[in-house]
């Protein structure tokens, strides 16, 4: 992605995720093939940022190794006492050291966030040369997001938690995504004098952007287009609509490229699935992780293929295939089982069930 590439992206994934009642750390749940982390590194990665940065925490021993695997260049941070997300920056900052550029902050909870949308954010930022830029947006209920008070100019006046907003502050309906574009340096400074005379006694990185306009500095502000894309995940209903949300783009943009599919209501997509043009998928299909499916073949009804390449004019129904190979013009199913390393050879007419 060409732009502005950020000095830092920072990463906060430190939290214990209670709601979602498992063993597993809340930003480590699948969503089409990646964690949410997952989907947050590759975004932040998209960006192209000087350093990339993790923060974490409870459950570390799990995260570590996933974010080696998915991110290897990525430092990791950790926060051993979750004191709110400005101490979650400065023991990042305290860590790596004082960082002069743009310093992107986003969370390993927010899946459905675009790379186009932080480039933009990054872009304003230079541009209107803040010291700090929220990404917000407007939504018809606001409850549970800390609210977005505006000067006489546009410009951020402060942000207010919802626990601390009076009612005139809670009936606003631009709320705070919780992610910034910072100047590094100020940032580096100010969040060190966060306080903690709050509601819940923490170091609320909200608490930056009132220090920062203290100081005499400009804080503005760009609105995300769409208000699913800054939606935190806290627990297993908020996941399975995250899922939803992010599969419906997924299939969009199979189908805008030239791939059939019949009935996207139960059709599922992983993220690193390819498919090519003139491909047909029927209902009540899944494909699964780096499953590759070439141009003219038909998946489906009733299919669940899972690293599975598919060649050319092949035909797959009612079947299940795990890091299978399907050759060209083969015809597999219906009520296949197709195992790991199964291949199927090319041969027009030919049929596998």
């Amino acid at each position: 992605m060409s732009g502005i590439r950020p000095a830092a992206v920072i990463i906060l994934a430190a939290g214990e995720g209670r709601r979602m009642k498992s063993r597993v750390p809340k930003v480590l749940h699948a969503m089409c093939g990646r964690s949410m982390l997952g989907h947050v590194l590759a975004v932040a990665g998209d960006l192209h940022p000087d350093r990339l940065i993790v923060v974490v925490g409870q459950g570390r021993d799990q995260m570590i190794p996933h974010i080696a695997q998915h991110a290897p260049d990525a430092c990791v941070v950790v926060q051993p006492r979750q004191e709110g997300t400005g101490h979650a920056v400065r023991t990042a900052l305290e860590s790596v050291g004082q960082i002069s550029g743009i310093v992107l902050v986003t969370y390993g909870d927010t899946p459905l966030l675009r790379s186009q949308t932080l480039a933009d954010l990054v872009t304003v930022h230079h541009a209107d040369q803040n010291a700090v830029t929220a990404l917000t947006a407007r939504v018809p209920d606001p409850t549970g997001y800390g609210r977005i008070v505006l000067d006489d100019r546009g410009a951020i006046s402060e942000i207010v938690e919802e626990l601390d907003a009076t009612p005139e502050q809670r009936a606003i309906d631009e709320i705070n995504s919780g992610v910034y574009a910072f100047d590094g340096d100020l940032l580096a400074d100010a969040v060190k004098r966060v306080a903690t005379d709050n509601a819940k006694g923490e170091e609320y990185l909200t608490d930056v952007v009132a220090i920062l306009r203290g100081d005499g500095h400009r804080a503005g502000l760009f609105r995300a287009s769409d208000p699913t894309e800054v939606a935190g995940v806290n627990d297993r209903v908020q996941l399975a609509r995250a899922r939803r949300v992010y599969n419906d783009r997924v299939l969009n943009r199979w189908m805008l490229a030239g791939v059939t599919i019949v009935d996207p209501a139960t059709t599922w997509i992983d993220a690193d699935v390819t498919l090519a043009a003139d491909v047909e998928i029927g209902p009540g299909t899944q494909l699964e992780g780096r499953t590759a499916v070439e141009t003219g073949a038909r998946i489906g009804p009733g299919c669940l293929l899972t690293d599975t390449s598919v060649a050319a004019n092949a035909t797959v129904t009612h079947s299940v295939c795990v890091t299978a190979r399907i050759g060209a013009g083969a015809v597999v199913g219906p009520f296949a089982h197709l195992g790991p390393g199964s291949e199927v050879p090319a041969s027009e007419g030919a049929q596998y069930a």
